[in-house]
């Protein structure tokens, strides 16, 4: 089943690649639960099919990065992107794009929160495995608000302007 708007968040976790040591955080990949996440505030969560990739490289990522300050001001308090990858890849990938402090780069190493989620698109015929679907979400206190899911190979409706059109 896919997640839909109204739906509560489920359970899971995704692993960041932390650079500093503080806040209960060692360096390397720390777990964190969906419901810390995403409790008591708004938090817009995208996903991609992988790290590097070049829509997701050249487009979704740099574009939430360039409107931060606008999904901030519309009351944003984190902006989150997923991808089945590990917390070290989703890391080196971070750091390549300059995101600290601005964007949060999850892994979903195995999947898992993404076919929870029920976003997984299965690209093994392609070498890739099975992924995540593209896609972004006004989460409300773990609560769905918005949900745009691209067709397959789309980058039309999950990024960062679409979000702020959505936010009013």
């Amino acid at each position: 089943m896919t997640i839909k708007v109204g739906d509560k968040l489920p359970a899971g976790t995704l692993s960041e690649y932390v650079e500093v040591e503080g806040n209960g955080c060692s360096v390397g990949p720390n777990p964190f639960t969906i419901e810390a996440l995403t409790a008591g505030k708004k938090v817009v969560l995208f996903g991609i099919p992988g790290a590097f990739t070049p829509t997701c490289s050249a487009q979704h990522v740099p574009g939430y990065l360039a409107q931060l300050d606008a999904l901030k001001a519309k009351g944003v308090a984190e902006v989150i992107c997923m991808a089945v990858n590990d917390p070290f890849v989703m890391g080196a990938w971070a750091r390549d794009l300059k995101t600290g402090g601005k964007v949060r780069m999850m892994g979903d190493g195995s999947g898992v929160y993404t076919k929870a989620l029920g976003l997984e698109f299965d690209l093994t015929a392609k070498g890739l495995g099975v992924r995540c679907q593209r896609f972004s979400m006004l989460v409300d206190n773990g609560v769905v608000k918005t949900l745009n899911v691209e067709a397959p190979g789309k980058f039309e409706v999950s990024d960062a302007q679409t979000m702020l059109k959505q936010l009013g």
